[in-house]
Order: structure tokens, then C-alpha cells, then sequence
């Protein structure tokens, strides 16, 4: 189904004031009519039938008329025939007996702030994602819109559960297929969502894990859902344009709004984390306190302050070390005998 633009004049204002004088025209000619019954002429009858039928069916015109506001859209249709969508804000007059279509204009994304549940006769979803409500406009907006599928619990490359929440931006840009090609765009746009962030979390592991391809290219790679956010967001991104591209919907942007471990490996995670992190500070420390052990050394030897033969030397670098790697301060002994 392909977008026709409704190309007719907005002539709103005209087709308001002749419909007006109308419903006038009907009412004065009511009044003449019934004055003539009264002087028995026969004109009369004829003026007050017409001016009934007048003010019975003249009402019906009134249907025909549009006001539209900016970045919105109404998509006509005729006893089932597509007639066109208008797009440019204005005051229309369309035929009448066309229908203005929407599927989803009963169904509001709750979290994009287009509801509020203290609107009345609000319906909220299983889910929570979006809610039904009654009386709803026919018209299809074409802002952009947030969506946020809340938190989800996804297994990683690894099969470690995680939980991962994204945001989706997007909006309308073919409401021909909006309307025509899915029963309810905005449920389908919340069900590719769910679809995309599992299909591509899957892919990665939580954190940089060994031997883990996520690239697709056959080589181990240092991708991570905590450190290539953008990388894993943009692929989202992808994901869900491929599948809502038929709809009419274009993506404008996704982003990763929260993650971190199921609840129930949290606590094991934390160690493994903090555990990960002391040995590499301890590394670090090792590391720092062989460099000074040889500096002084080299110094000793340089200055040629004191002889210190392999035992004696053992016997420093040991002592130096347990004074630079310990974890509290160290309590210095005199040694008020000779060195050896």
C-alpha cells in the first residue's frame, strides 16, 4: 500500500459559512411556510417540507469538515476504498461519507507520555506498555515518539541472566502502511522491540570475555554490553528498522537506558568484579614495588654506600617488599648489633 497526499484546497472556512447560511436558509424557510399554511396557500407546503428536510439531513455535511494541526495526519477512506491521507495542517472539507482510519488509536504508549492514567476510560495493558482508551481521535501523529519497553531479563552470550531496558525513538513516516499493512502499528513497533534487544543481546556478553565473537567476522574481540553500549545500541537500532520498515515506521534513535545482572547472580557478579579488581591493583602494586626495590639497589651500588653480598641483598628486597606490598603500615625494628 503506497501514501497518496490528499491535494484537494483547504476550503474548511468556505464550506463552514454556506452550510451555516443553509441551516438558516432551512429554519426561515420553515417560518415562511408555516405563515403561508396560515393564509391557505399551497406554496406554503412545498417551503415547509423543504425547510424540514433541510434542518433534518443538513447536519450531515458538517461531518465532512477537518481541522488538522501540525505534524499530524488523517488517512480517508471511502465504503472501504483508500481516498488519501491529509498531512498539512489546515481547516478541510472532504466528502462527508469518508472515514478517517487508525487502528491504533486506541492504544497509547504509556511510558511516551501521549496517556495519563487518570484519563477516563483508560484500559492499561497486561505488560504495562500501553494502555486502550475510548473516544480517541482518529488522527495519526507524526512526532517523534519515545518508546520504553521497561526492563527485560535477557541471557548474554554467556548464559548469564541479565536485565536490560532500552529506549526507542521513532516516528511515523508511511501512514498508508501504518494503517493498512499491520492490524495496530504501535503494538507491532513494541513487539519488534522486545524481538531486536533479544536477538542482539544474545550476541554479547556482559562484560569483555575471552574467545567471544561478536562481530560475526570469526576473530575473538573485546565486545561487551558494558563496554560497547553505543555499538550494541546502534545494532538495536538496526535490528528493529529491519523489521518495521514494511510498517511505515522509521527509527530514529535507540539507546540503552539500564543494565545490570538478574538479581539472582548480582551478589556472585559483585565479588567476581571486586575480586577481579584487587588482583589487578595488586598487580600494579607488585609491579610498583619491584621497580623501587631495583632503583635502590642500583642506587646502593652507585653511591657505593654499603657491600652487601646475595644473602644481605635477599634479605633487603624481602624486607622492602613486605614493607611496599603490605596492607598496614610497618613497625621498624632497631638493630643495635653489628650488620652481620
Amino acid at each position: 500500500m503506497e501514501e497518496k497526499i490528499y491535494t484537494k484546497k483547504k476550503n474548511g472556512m468556505v464550506a463552514l459559512l454556506l452550510l451555516i447560511l443553509l441551516i438558516v436558509a432551512g429554519i426561515a424557510a420553515i417560518v415562511g411556510g408555516a405563515l403561508l399554511l396560515e393564509n391557505e396557500k399551497n406554496f406554503g407546503v412545498v417551503l415547509l417540507v423543504a425547510g424540514i428536510l433541510i434542518c433534518a439531513f443538513g447536519w450531515i455535511p458538517f461531518i465532512g469538515l477537518k481541522v488538522l494541526k501540525p505534524q499530524e495526519a488523517l488517512v480517508l477512506t471511502l465504503f472501504g476504498d483508500y481516498k488519501g491521507t491529509i498531512r498539512e495542517p489546515g481547516f478541510y472539507f472532504v466528502n462527508p461519507f469518508c472515514t478517517a482510519v487508525n487502528p491504533a488509536a486506541a492504544t497509547k504508549l504509556a511510558q511516551s507520555g501521549d496517556a495519563s492514567n487518570a484519563n477516563s476510560g483508560l484500559k492499561v495493558s497486561a505488560d504495562g506498555t500501553s494502555v486502550t482508551m475510548e473516544g480517541t481521535s482518529k488522527k495519526i501523529s507524526l512526532k517523534a515518539m519515545t518508546l520504553n519497553n521497561g526492563r527485560q531479563k535477557i541471557n548474554d552470550c554467556l548464559g548469564n541472566p541479565v536485565e536490560i531496558g532500552i529506549a526507542v525513538i521513532w516516528k511515523v513516516t508511511d501512514t498508508a502502511k501504518a494503517v493498512f499493512n499491520v492490524d495496530n502499528y504501535k503494538e507491532y513497533l513494541s513487539l519488534q522491540c522486545d524481538s531486536a534487544l533479544r536477538n542482539i543481546v544474545r550476541i554479547y556478553p556482559y562484560d569483555v570475555a575471552n574467545d567471544v565473537d561478536t562481530t560475526g567476522d570469526g576473530q575473538a574481540d573485546e565486545g561487551s554490553l558494558r563496554g560497547s553500549a553505543e555499538v550494541v545500541a546502534e545494532r538495536i537500532k538496526q535490528e528493529i528498522q529491519s523489521k518495521v520498515s514494511d510498517a511505515g515506521l522509521e527509527i530514529i534513535e535507540a539507546r540503552i537506558t539500564y543494565l545490570a545482572y538478574a538479581p539472582e547472580i548480582a551478589s556472585v557478579m559483585l565479588q567476581r568484579q571486586q575480586a577481579s579488581a584487587i588482583i589487578d591493583a595488586r598487580k600494579m602494586i607488585v609491579d610498583g614495588a619491584v621497580g623501587m626495590v631495583e632503583m635502590a639497589l642500583e642506587r646502593l651500588n652507585e653511591k657505593k654506600m654499603v657491600e652487601l653480598d646475595e644473602e644481605r641483598k635477599a634479605a633487603m628486597v624481602s624486607n622492602l617488599l613486605v614493607v611496599l606490598c603490605g596492607n598496614h603500615d610497618a613497625q621498624p625494628i632497631v638493630n643495635s648489633g653489628s650488620l652481620y
